[in-house]
């Protein structure tokens, strides 16, 4: 994730308010301040009620929240240990909604996930018995260590929110959210996802592990201690539900999206890179932008957003070149961040 801040960060500066003022005035208009302050009210709960089991993680908490409001999912890359699970069993617990887990092995099939028929003798007829994809959050735990069969089969919930099952289609609850997990460090018995699954996931994410200080507090406090039992729900279904639709009524100015546009094509034309950043990718990156604006309390995006943003939404949508070394994810995240600095920023 980017450490530097963009210098248009503060919004003091004349040029970032004549763009917000300019984008407020002509496109937020029918929209009603209220509702987006009410939308970033949702927001703050849910980091809260988070943040009370995972200490020091603000910004990888927001950027849950802000797949969860843009409708996307998260792919979480990290080592064992650094409160994966635990984050996505919090965040759960704050919307009031359901939560399964998915242990992902070799030997796992499609309808270990989806769920099956069953026939019933006494009434003449098969019985749909739901997998544990049907959960309002889903934690797919080293979806990298089952086969690709069965890593295609969730590809269909991800991009539609439904899955088919003996020629019928199935809706899967509302709202849906799935965390995957997978652990860059062990590549024995894994199978890397391609990056046309890859391609699927809005983010990527890292938890890394926590400052010294903060980790001291949580071994003295917390030991084999599970706080996450301790969260109760912070908002109705139907709240999550307003935010998620308020996202496609946050504006973007076109000089932002002529400026994502040109950091997209730039990553095409790159000579350290073998694959740039699809379409899909693009619209990514613009939907992010809107649902991180959106979880901030604003009705407009700011050139910030896009750049917070660049790291999460685009380091796993491409290749590095074969003259690379491709199994660095820092190296791609090295080859974006020189290309931001090279692209101007709209102002």
């Amino acid at each position: 994730m980017p450490t530097e801040r963009s210098p248009l960060r503060n919004l003091g500066d004349p040029c970032v308010v004549e763009l917000t003022m300019r984008v407020h005035s002509q496109e937020v208009a029918p929209i009603a301040d209220g509702a987006f302050r009410a939308a970033a009210q949702v927001a703050l709960r849910i980091d809260q009620a988070v943040e009370k089991v995972i200490a020091g993680k603000q910004e990888v908490v927001r950027l849950l929240v802000t797949a969860l409001f843009a409708r996307g999912h998260v792919l979480i890359e990290d080592v064992p240990g650094v409160g994966k699970t635990t984050l996505a069993r919090s965040l759960a617990r704050a919307i009031g909604g359901t939560f399964r887990r998915i242990q992902f092995t070799a030997d796992m099939l499609p309808s270990d996930i989806v769920g099956v028929s069953i026939y019933d003798q006494k009434n003449d007829r098969f019985d749909f018995k739901q997998g544990p994809l049907f959960a309002n959050v889903v934690l797919a735990d080293e979806l990298n260590r089952t086969s690709p069969r069965t890593q295609s089969a969730l590809m269909e919930a991800l991009n539609e929110g439904q899955i088919s099952v003996d020629n019928d289609t199935l809706p899967l609850p509302d709202p849906f959210f799935v965390v995957a997990t997978q652990n860059p460090i062990e590549h024995f018995g894994a199978y890397p996802l391609p990056e046309s699954q890859l391609d699927r996931f809005l983010l990527r994410v890292s938890v890394g592990y926590p400052d010294a200080q903060t980790e001291r507090k949580i071994v003295a406090e917390r030991g084999g201690y599970d706080r996450v039992g301790e969260i109760d729900p912070v908002l109705e279904s139907e709240a999550l539900r307003t935010a998620q639709r308020l996202v496609d009524k946050v504006a973007v100015d076109p000089a932002l999206l002529d400026y994502s546009l040109r950091v997209v094509e730039a990553t095409r034309q790159s000579d350290y890179l073998s694959l740039g950043i699809s379409t899909r990718g693009a619209i990514a990156w613009y939907r992010a932008a809107q649902g991180y604006a959106l979880a901030d309390g604003r009705g407009y995006c700011v050139p910030d957003d896009f750049k917070t943003l660049a790291l999460p939404v685009l380091s796993h949508r491409v290749v590095l070149a074969s003259n690379q070394r491709a199994d660095d994810v820092r190296n791609a995240q090295r080859v974006l961040q020189d290309i931001l600095a090279a692209v101007p920023i709209p102002v």
